[in-house]
């Protein structure tokens, strides 16, 4: 099999895969393809539908108005995802975009919108986010593509988190402390959840909600106030570096 090449223009097509299948593009694939990139059937690029690895592929056919590829063989087999869900207050548009999508470049595996007192988006575009996760995906090849959860409020989020699930909450009010020390407390491998909160912080009921529950882990990020998408990134960076595949 030929090296990966991680040059190569990526798609995420929601069809199975396999040598030899032929599968059509949409409008807005073809237009990518085809227009923006400029390709012919001798280019190859790369598909993926985040269950059955990666595929190299070619135009071949099908009609002007709906194209076809072929795949020919497998870039890379599927890998098992981390099994990290982020949760998190809903932000306004780009800052939205902006933290679905480093949320899944750091490697979460389901996204959860949580409202709660201080949330300062009252809606949530479940489609705009589920196109922010595919284009993180299809840009930092990535093979798993995130779940997007339907938004909940915070009593409701955190009772449809099964008990075995650790929960890190980031929290401004929390004692300063060494987070690295703190999440090595939790075994390596353990299914997680990390949870970002509002600007503006949880109200007191909501905080008193969290410590109550069990299997928790209290997160400072450190003296300075982050904005909530900055938070996102920081907190992410902590968790893999300390549970999972930053640390090794």
């Amino acid at each position: 099999m030929a090296a990966y090449d991680f040059t190569a223009p990526r798609l995420f097509m929601d069809a199975p895969m396999m040598a030899g299948a032929r599968l059509t593009l949409t409008r807005e694939q073809a237009n990518y393809l085809l227009n923006v990139l400029r390709l012919g059937e001798k280019d190859l690029f790369h598909v993926f539908n985040g269950r059955d690895g990666e595929w190299r592929a070619r135009l071949s056919g099908g009609t002007r108005k709906a194209p076809e590829i072929l795949l020919e063989d497998l870039a890379r087999p599927q890998t098992t995802s981390g099994d990290i869900w982020y949760l998190f207050a809903p932000l306004k548009a780009a800052r939205l975009d902006y933290m679905v999508q480093k949320a899944v470049e750091m490697g979460a595996s389901r996204l959860v919108p949580v409202m709660t007192h201080r949330t300062v988006a009252s809606r949530v575009n479940r489609d705009r986010m589920r196109a922010n996760v595919i284009e993180a995906a299809e840009q930092c090849g990535i093979l798993s593509v995130a779940d997007v959860a339907e938004e909940a409020p915070l009593s409701r989020a955190l009772a449809g988190l099964p008990a075995g699930r650790t929960l890190i909450f980031c929290d401004e009010d929390a004692p300063l402390a060494d987070p690295l020390a703190a999440l090595g407390a939790i075994a390596r491998g353990a299914p997680l959840a990390v949870l970002i909160g509002p600007e503006g912080g949880f109200d007191p009921e909501e905080r008193a909600r969290l410590l109550e529950r069990p299997n928790h882990v209290r997160l400072s990020l450190g003296p300075r106030i982050l904005r909530a998408d900055t938070a996102a990134v920081a907190a992410m960076t902590l968790v893999q570096a300390a549970l999972g595949d930053i640390g090794g």
